[in-house]
């Protein structure tokens, strides 16, 4: 799956992976990471999502980094902002009321743009990319973030032979392969919620749960 997938992806509006609503699993589970008002909080491949918008809410600010300029656009529009528009270095960089968005590759940022992050929020990200792509994601991400931050981490699973993604299925043993090297791991809860999705019903998946896990990279 190239960029280019994706960029197609929002020009056709194919963007059934947006969800209209905040993540209640967000609403839910964000205190554990125990998260001080102010802090920068990360959103990586963070299309137009209204969980920045809950974020923000908490006075926290947000760091959102999206391959589309349409997903970028579209969100300040839909929220009735009007940002500032700069480059940073190979960033189009998007600024308005404590929320900041960086329109480019995710793997183009290096340590001196998380600098100030606090805290990761990952929904979508990791289950969006295939298998060899989230290895890359997950050890570029590790490298670069600052020690001791917490990582809230939504995933599916399900049988990967019954659909081709994305989502892709994304099981606990392989959160552990990704991150548990260089993460402390715990599983917050996880659901079984088929019944509550009929589109994957529709394409013919037999199991599928959700995860929420809480990660910490480590000091060392």
């Amino acid at each position: 799956m190239k960029k280019e997938y994706w960029l197609e992806r929002w020009r056709q509006e194919e963007i059934g992976f947006h969800q209209s609503e905040v993540n209640p699993y967000l609403r839910q589970y964000w205190r554990e990471l125990k998260v001080e008002p102010e802090k920068q909080v990360l959103v990586p491949l963070c299309g137009k999502s209204r969980d920045m918008m809950w974020l923000r809410e908490q006075d926290l600010s947000v760091l959102g980094v999206e391959l589309s300029a349409r997903a970028v656009q579209a969100f300040f529009k839909e929220n009735a902002y009007s940002p500032r528009h700069t480059t940073l270095g190979k960033f189009d960089r998007w600024d308005v009321e404590g929320i900041r968005i960086l329109c480019g590759d995710f793997f183009d940022l290096e340590k001196d743009d998380l600098a100030e992050v606090g805290a990761v929020y990952d929904r979508a990200s990791l289950v969006a990319l295939p298998p060899k792509t989230r290895y890359a994601y997950a050890d570029h991400l590790l490298r670069i973030l600052p020690p001791a931050i917490p990582i809230l981490l939504v995933t599916f699973d399900y049988p990967q032979a019954e659909m081709s993604g994305p989502p892709f299925a994304v099981s606990t043993a392989e959160v552990e392969a990704l991150y548990g090297k260089r993460t402390d791991i715990r599983l917050l809860a996880k659901f079984d919620v088929l019944t509550e999705n009929p589109r994957f019903q529709q394409r013919g998946i037999s199991r599928l749960q959700e995860s929420i896990f809480l990660l910490t990279t480590r000091t060392a």
